[in-house]
C-alpha cells in the first residue's frame, strides 16, 4: 500500500511540474530621465486600448535615466522591446549597432517623433537676477544650471540652443557662437547627471539662478512644487526638441513582442495619446489639439538642428565626441 502511494504521489508530482506556466506578456521602455510622469500616464491608456483591441493583460514597464546612459545600456544588453528617447543621435547609435532600424525615422510619422518641445530657462520667484534672454546666462555673477552636454539630451539641446542663438545675431558665427557657449558653461557651478537631477538641484538643493530645460519640464515642477515657486522665461530664439521613438528589433524578435511594441508606439498619435502629450506639457504633432491648448503654448521662434547643425548626424560627432567642440571649451573652463 505504501508502495502505492509513494508511486502515486510521484505521478501527481511529475504532473504538476508538466502543467503549462503562462507569463504575463510584459513590455520595457527604456526612456529619458525626465519622461517618468508622461509614460506613467500614458501607459494606462495604452493598456485599456490593447485590451479593447483584444490583446491579453500586458504589463508596461519603464526605465528612466539621462539618455546618453540609456542607449549604451540597450546596447551592452539592457532588452528594451521599445526606446523613446529625446534626440536623433542617441536613437542612431542604436542603428548604428543594428537594435533598431536604419530607416526608424521613418517607420512612423513625423519623424518618428510624436511630440516636441523645447528649451526655457526656468528662474526663481520674482526673477531676481532679471533673467530674460540667451545673453543674461553669460553675465558674471550668473548661476546656470543644466545636465552633462556630453551624456544628456537635455544638456546637448540646451548647448546647442545657447550656440544657435549665438550664430543669428549680427555677425554671428562659429568662432563667436563657441565663445558665447564657454562662457555660458563658465556659469555653470555644476553639471547634472540628467534633466531630472538637474531639477532636483535646483529647486531643492536651491543651486543656482536659472534652469534650462524642457518646456514640459516647468508642469512637472509646478505639480511638485507649487506654481508660485518659480517663473517661466521664453527666450527670444530657441531650439526645437524631438523625441524620436524606435522598435528594439532583437528584442521583440526574441520575445515575439513586434505586435506589441508596434502598437504601443503607434497609440502615441491616437488622439488619446496626443492630449496625454498635452496635459504632460509636451507639444502635440496634433494641429486640433495644438489649437485646444494654444494659451498653454505660447509662440516662440524655433531653430531645428537639421537647419542650424545639418543634422545629429553632423552636430553630435563635431560638438560633443571626444575631442569635439565641447571638450575644447570644458578644458578652458
Amino acid at each position: 500500500m505504501s508502495r502505492f502511494l509513494h508511486k502515486l504521489g510521484a505521478t501527481l508530482l511529475l504532473g504538476l511540474f508538466a502543467l503549462p506556466v503562462w507569463a504575463e506578456l510584459s513590455l520595457l521602455n527604456v526612456s529619458y530621465d525626465v519622461s517618468r510622469d508622461f509614460y506613467k500616464d500614458y501607459n494606462p491608456l495604452f493598456q485599456k486600448h490593447w485590451k479593447a483591441l483584444g490583446g491579453e493583460p500586458v504589463e508596461l514597464k519603464q526605465s528612466h535615466a539621462g539618455s546618453s546612459k540609456q542607449v549604451r545600456a540597450v546596447a551592452d544588453g539592457l532588452e528594451a522591446d521599445v526606446v523613446t528617447m529625446n534626440q536623433a543621435s542617441d536613437v542612431d547609435f542604436l542603428a548604428e549597432k543594428g537594435l533598431v532600424a536604419k530607416d526608424y525615422a521613418k517607420r512612423f510619422a513625423n519623424n518618428a517623433s510624436p511630440y516636441t518641445s523645447t528649451m526655457v530657462f526656468i528662474v526663481r520667484k520674482g526673477n531676481p537676477k532679471a533673467i530674460r534672454d540667451w545673453p543674461d546666462l553669460v553675465k558674471p555673477g550668473v548661476q546656470v544650471i543644466l545636465p552633462h552636454p556630453k551624456n544628456t539630451g537635455n544638456g546637448r539641446y540646451t548647448y546647442l540652443a545657447a550656440w544657435g542663438f549665438a550664430l543669428a545675431q549680427a555677425g554671428g558665427n562659429d568662432r563667436s557662437a563657441q565663445d558665447f557657449v564657454a562662457r555660458l558653461l563658465q556659469n555653470a557651478p555644476l553639471f547634472a547627471a540628467g534633466g531630472r537631477d538637474a531639477t532636483t538641484t535646483f529647486m531643492q538643493r536651491r543651486i543656482g539662478d536659472v534652469l534650462v530645460s524642457f518646456e514640459s519640464e516647468a508642469e512637472l515642477i509646478a505639480r511638485e512644487f507649487g506654481k508660485g515657486e518659480f517663473t517661466v522665461v521664453y527666450p527670444s530664439l530657441s531650439i526645437l526638441t524631438e523625441f524620436p521613438v524606435a522598435i528594439v528589433n532583437p528584442v521583440v524578435d526574441k520575445k515575439g513582442t513586434r505586435k506589441l511594441a508596434q502598437a504601443y508606439l503607434e497609440y502615441l498619435w491616437s488622439p488619446a495619446g496626443q492630449e496625454n502629450a498635452a496635459q504632460n506639457y509636451l507639444r502635440p504633432r496634433s494641429p486640433e489639439l495644438l489649437k485646444k491648448y494654444a494659451e498653454q503654448f505660447p509662440p516662440v521662434r524655433t531653430f531645428t538642428v537639421d537647419e542650424v547643425f545639418g543634422g545629429w548626424s553632423k552636430a553630435f560627432p563635431t560638438h560633443f565626441k571626444d575631442g569635439g567642440t565641447f571638450d575644447q571649451i570644458y578644458q578652458k573652463k
